[in-house]
């Protein structure tokens, strides 16, 4: 089943130290492009990290944030130099205003800045951040998924569309390029100049072969049947279906270049119209 390369996926987890959690958004792009924002703890693990999410995702802008913020009250080291400019005020006040209350020991250590919250180790956070990771990415698979489904359909419905313009234009093309070899015979016919019968049939032999499209005919339903291949493939397919619109898109222009009758101009351009509505949901596949 194909899948869509727009999906947000989120996981978290709160843990004795603090509260971990990991957003993984993800929109269409012609490669896979990794953002990561880390903490300064995880850089170290960056790679070990981007290693992960390529092993997962083909294609894709994928911006992945991880956040860990450390609950308040940890025990920690004391900032001895922020502990002696609290100092020095303190005694600055104290000259001012001898009267004012002295700060004990306790409202000291809660000042601002005083006590630096003990960071865990990269170790420990990495423990925590790879299974959030790998929940995050799941979470992101089924999101898209689910919406490769929707695209599912809709290239399913426009592929069925295309192989009944195709089936119409099949069996009536013998029927049009009667009608323009009749045409053609007439045209010749009211010329006043008598016309050699050998070459006369040569020209009608060569005007029926320029508007014969048997060829564009067979191709697009040879391209309907690729198309319908790829998308039961269990891989990344948008670069392949990307490509086949091309070809799909090639086909359409040449019926229209070589149309002889209005309903096939008709034709021709209904089908420019479902190509073009394809290749747009294709560029939202992996």
């Amino acid at each position: 089943m194909i899948s869509s390369m727009t999906g947000f996926a989120r996981s978290e987890k709160g843990y004795l130290w603090g509260h971990v959690s990991c957003e993984i958004r993800s929109v269409n792009h012609r490669y896979l492009e990794l953002n990561i924002k880390l903490p300064d703890a995880l850089r170290v693990a960056e790679g070990k990290l981007r290693e992960i999410l390529k092993s997962q995702l083909g294609r894709g802008k994928v911006d992945v944030l991880i956040y860990v913020k450390q609950e308040p009250g940890q025990t920690g080291e004391i900032d001895e130099h922020a502990l002696r400019s609290l100092a020095a005020s303190l005694d600055l006040v104290q000259q001012y205003m001898p009267t004012a209350s002295p700060s004990n020991t306790l409202d000291i250590l809660q000042a601002p800045g005083i006590v630096k919250a003990k960071s865990p180790e990269s170790s420990v956070l990495l423990t925590a951040v790879e299974p959030l990771l790998e929940q995050a990415l799941l979470a992101l698979k089924k999101n898209r998924l689910r919406e490769g489904e929707s695209l599912y359909q809709c290239l399913d419905e426009r592929l069925a569309a295309i192989m009944l313009h195709v089936d119409t234009l099949k069996s009536r093309l013998p029927k049009i390029l009667f009608d323009h070899q009749e045409r053609f015979k007439n045209k010749l016919a009211n010329l006043k100049n008598e016309i050699d019968p050998d070459r006369l049939e040569q020209e009608i032999v060569i005007q029926v072969q320029k508007a014969d499209v048997s060829e564009e005919i067979d191709r697009l339903e040879a391209h309907v049947k690729e198309a319908r291949a790829i998308l039961e493939k269990k891989e990344p397919v948008g670069r392949r279906l990307d490509f086949l619109m091309q070809e799909f898109n090639r086909e359409a222009n040449t019926l229209s270049s070589k149309s002889i009758s209005s309903e096939t101009t008709r034709i021709a351009m209904e089908l420019k119209v479902l190509i073009e509505q394809m290749r747009e949901q294709v560029q939202n596949i992996e």
